[in-house]
């Protein structure tokens, strides 16, 4: 059967076999969320209602994150990604941070992984939590992916930056060390959340330069409030294009607004992405299906269209 047939029926059938997430790259252009998982005090069915919402969308994998500050067993981030594979029929990929676990927490965590079905992981080194002493057996991320790829047969994305790390000196040295986390293993990249796709051409062209050759995910996040790009661009030092601050400022009194205007300034990122030849979409949802839903239904007609015929 043509991949493009199989790529349709993909999109809408109503449950999908999970897989590994390397395997949707070599047919279509990929679009996949990411949600995180309840807090510890809350109960793992509160995310219910939202993993509902996305099943009716149909991406190709959904990433969960490990939770705050990344130092936990990664409970709650099993039970979902369990539940999506098992009860929405959806390829679940668990986030797993390094910078405050040992080797035995790590092998700890890629068993329940196994016992839970979880072969696909992205590999991270995490934020360094206030008051909580870094671990000393990983110290970058690219450790984490090469002890992973010892240990079984597990699918490993990576994070890049498309403006480069905070911590790293220049965007060139930052990409030297994307390049070894493919050559540990890494077999894809997610981006940090950008709002400027100029900035991420010039990264993904001076990637390839250097000789990353895996797909790339771009990482878009819809801004629906100002608190919310506040935090994000002070944890990750995303730019602000003008255009992206003229929405912010115009709107930023009037919530409905300026979720319509988030809403509508992903899709433009996301359109023009797709007509640049975008490897894939990775949207940060933070759990609201409704801006999901938005976003999904204004662009799904042209990812269909970047599959691979």
């Amino acid at each position: 059967m043509p991949a493009c047939n199989i790529r349709m029926q993909i999109f809408k059938k109503d449950k999908v076999n999970p897989m590994k997430v390397t395997e949707f790259f070599k047919n279509k252009t990929v679009f996949s969320f990411e949600v995180f998982p309840p807090k510890k005090t809350s109960p793992v069915e509160s995310i219910y209602e939202t993993l509902e919402a996305i099943e009716e969308l149909h991406p190709d994998f959904v990433s969960i994150t490990l939770g705050a500050g990344g130092s936990g067993n990664g409970e709650n981030t099993i039970a979902v990604a369990k539940r999506l594979k098992e009860k929405h029929g959806i390829t679940p990929m668990a986030h797993l941070p390094c910078i405050h676990h040992t080797k035995e927490q790590i092998d700890s965590i890629l068993h329940e992984f196994t016992e839970n079905g979880i072969e696909n992981i992205l590999a991270l080194r995490g934020d360094l939590v206030p008051d909580l002493v870094p671990s000393t057996d990983f110290e970058h991320a690219s450790d984490l992916i090469e002890y992973i790829r010892s240990k079984g047969d597990f699918d490993i994305a990576a994070a890049c930056y498309p403006e480069g790390h905070l911590e790293a000196p220049n965007l060139d040295t930052d990409i030297e060390f994307l390049k070894r986390k493919q050559e540990a293993g890494a077999t894809h990249l997610i981006s940090q959340l950008f709002f400027d796709n100029e900035a991420f051409y010039n990264f993904r062209w001076r990637a390839e330069r250097a000789g990353v050759n895996i797909p790339i995910e771009a990482g878009i996040m819809p801004v629906t409030n100002r608190k919310q790009i506040e935090r994000m661009v002070s944890m990750c030092g995303a730019s602000l294009p003008r255009k992206f601050t003229r929405i912010i400022q115009k709107y930023e009194h009037n919530p409905d607004a300026l979720r319509d205007a988030g809403i509508a300034y992903a899709i433009d990122q996301i359109v023009d992405l797709l007509a640049e030849g975008v490897d894939g979409i990775h949207l940060y949802t933070m759990n609201n299906p409704y801006v999901a839903r938005r976003i999904t239904e204004a662009v799904s007609g042209i990812i269909k269209t970047g599959d691979k015929c």
